[in-house]
């Protein structure tokens, strides 16, 4: 993707707060980019680690994390457990507590 949709995610990744998760989807449109959940997700998974960008507050749109039973995703259980998230015994988040914008996520 171009540099323009690079930086426009990273800067609302960098919005998303302590306590908070967001989805690709969520990421995508808040970044301007609609209907580009995938290539959030493409973008988060190469992002080099001494960028220190909190990737881990980024989860599926049913509030899952992306490739359960993996090390990447125990790892990513863990950052947002020492965020102050909670996961269901399935793993997930709810996005009704937990998401951001919290207006994305009303029931």
């Amino acid at each position: 993707m171009a540099p323009e949709f690079e930086h426009a995610v990273l800067r609302a990744l960098r919005d998303i707060p302590p306590g908070r998760v967001s989805t690709y989807g969520t990421l995508a449109a808040l970044a301007g980019y609609p209907r580009h959940a995938r290539h959030v997700g493409a973008l988060l998974g190469r992002l080099p680690a001494e960028l220190a960008l909190p990737w881990f507050r980024v989860v599926g749109s049913g509030g899952r994390i992306a490739r359960p039973g993996s090390e990447s995703a125990d790892y990513q259980r863990l950052l947002l457990e020492q965020d102050g998230i909670e996961l269901d015994g399935k793993g997930r988040v709810d996005l009704f507590r937990y998401g951001w914008p919290p207006q994305h996520f009303l029931r």
